[in-house]
């Protein structure tokens, strides 16, 4: 097991980032599906916690056979999903993904928006206060994304927003600019196979990292298209979203989920 604990601050508040959290997940899950891969929307629906109160859950599939290194595709079926659940009672939210073909494989994610620089040593003493975890700053205007995502309309650096003002964020930023927000992400990702642990549990760890620097830039570079919208604008944009990326990703796979899941019930 490999946990870390990321933060990634935001030039904008926890109030307006809980619209602009939804528009990116559902306008980068669309951009990134193409051609029977991509994220497939099996469920989202509301949700009462008796813990966390009203939330909202979601079951995902993600195809990636194509973006795994060829270490790993030739351990794993031509095609496979990862299953992504989340549930969100935002400002604190719960991923878990699994995947049916490795059934030692896991990563859980927990949470929590704050409105500081990430300066809170603590916020997660009462979910893991007793394990080691090595805590990962995101700097989404300085740090280096892989050259295949950069888009220069997407770089905080040089993207500055007509509604908000913000933008063409510099080195140190995090220090001065008002207002801030801050995701603090505890990410624990298990792969219980001798061999293979160390070195899958590091690779997972450098995708999640790339995702989360890639998705914040995003959501803070489409701030214009999202900053106007209201918690019901979001959800119509996000089901017209899923509905149009579920077309792109499950023609191809329709007729094969039956198949590879009994696949795999019988291989375990």
């Amino acid at each position: 097991m490999l946990l870390k604990e990321y933060r990634i601050c935001m030039p904008l508040t926890v109030d307006e980032y809980k619209i602009g959290q939804l528009y990116m997940i559902s306008k980068h899950s669309h951009e990134q599906s193409d051609r029977g891969e991509g994220v497939e929307v099996v469920q989202n629906e509301p949700f009462e916690d008796p813990n966390h109160g009203n939330g909202q859950f979601t079951e995902k599939r993600v195809y990636l056979n194509s973006k795994l290194p060829s270490w790993a595709r030739a351990v794993v079926p031509k095609i496979f999903y990862v299953t992504e659940k989340a549930w969100n009672y935002y400002p604190y939210t719960i991923t878990e993904y699994t995947c049916s073909f490795l059934p030692k494989f896991s990563i859980h994610i927990e949470t929590k928006y704050e409105d500081n620089k990430g300066s809170n040593d603590s916020i997660f003493d009462s979910e893991a206060k007793d394990l080691e975890r090595e805590v990962c700053f995101i700097d989404i205007a300085c740090d280096e994304i892989p050259e295949r995502y950069y888009k220069e309309s997407e770089d905080p650096k040089h993207f500055k927003s007509e509604k908000t003002g913000r933008g063409q964020l510099r080195e140190g930023w995090r220090d001065s600019h008002q207002p801030i927000m801050c995701s603090y992400k505890l990410v624990t990702v298990k792969f219980e196979v001798w061999g293979l642990q160390t070195r899958v549990e590091q690779f997972v760890h450098k995708v999640v990292r790339d995702i989360l620097l890639i998705g914040h830039r995003q959501a803070f570079a489409w701030v214009d298209e999202w900053y106007d919208m209201t918690m019901d604008d979001v959800r119509e944009y996000e089901k017209n979203m899923h509905e149009q990326t579920n077309i792109k990703v499950c023609n191809q796979h329709s007729s094969t989920v039956d198949d590879i899941e009994s696949q795999a019930q019988t291989s375990t």
